[in-house]
């Protein structure tokens, strides 16, 4: 009697709702939709998704490797809340990368892709004169991996979506709230440096761009605050 195989689709269907899940809470997190420490539950998150919980745990798990998401045992499963230390080696990570990537960005220049970058630059601007904050943010860290893509470096484009992910939560939590997140005259700058193939330029507009945003972060740790002021109170 033969025996009837398991439809070959079941597994490309589990994996196509594990990165359904990914890419969900991680464009959530991007538009800070969903903030540092918040609880992601799995039975809430499958019946969002019509996923297992298996399936769910997964994808949370795949997040968490990323540094994302912490799991934290017989708790569950939480937005991640980015340290100042942890912000500083972001930082300093991007800082490594992305000056590399826009070498390769220069090298792969092309009418097309300055078009891309250009329509890119336009969404931004539309997005940040109606104050849409959300698109503004998300449109912020695609520009980057937008200039990855271009680069061709499949690597370095892994390296820098996890980057991004980390840098908007970090942004979240120590932003200071009058200035913005990711300025679109910077963008505009590399974009301008890349066009002319001025590699100096690219990677020196990359450098201070990503200093300046590092720079406007409040990176101290709140509990600090906290204590002295119990002890300005207790006194």
């Amino acid at each position: 009697m033969a025996v009837k195989s398991r439809p070959k689709s079941d597994a490309p269907d589990a994996s196509d709702r594990v990165s359904r899940i990914r890419e969900g809470v991680t464009a959530a997190i991007l538009e800070h939709r969903l903030l540092p420490g918040t609880k992601l539950g799995e039975d809430e998150i499958g019946e969002i998704y019509g996923a297992s919980r298996t399936l769910v745990r997964t994808a949370l798990q795949q997040l968490a490797h990323e540094g994302i998401v912490n799991i934290e045992k017989n708790r569950g499963a939480f937005v991640a809340r980015p340290t100042p230390a942890d912000a500083r080696e972001v930082f300093e990570a991007r800082r490594l990368i992305e000056p590399t990537i826009v070498d390769h960005a220069v090298d792969a220049v092309s009418p097309a892709w300055i078009g891309r970058l250009q329509r890119h630059l336009a969404e931004e601007r539309e997005a940040e004169l109606r104050g849409d904050a959300r698109a503004s943010v998300r449109l912020s860290g695609n520009f980057h991996r937008l200039v990855a893509e271009m680069s061709g470096h499949s690597i370095y484009l892994g390296f820098l979506k996890e980057l991004i992910a980390r840098s908007s939560l970090i942004i979240l939590l120590y932003r200071r709230h009058d200035t913005p997140a990711c300025g679109t005259d910077h963008h505009a700058g590399i974009v301008s440096a890349i066009r002319k193939c001025d590699r100096e330029a690219a990677r020196a507009q990359m450098l201070s761009h990503l200093n300046e945003i590092e720079a406007e972060l409040f990176l101290k740790d709140p509990a600090a605050d906290e204590l002295r002021l119990a002890d300005v109170l207790g006194v």
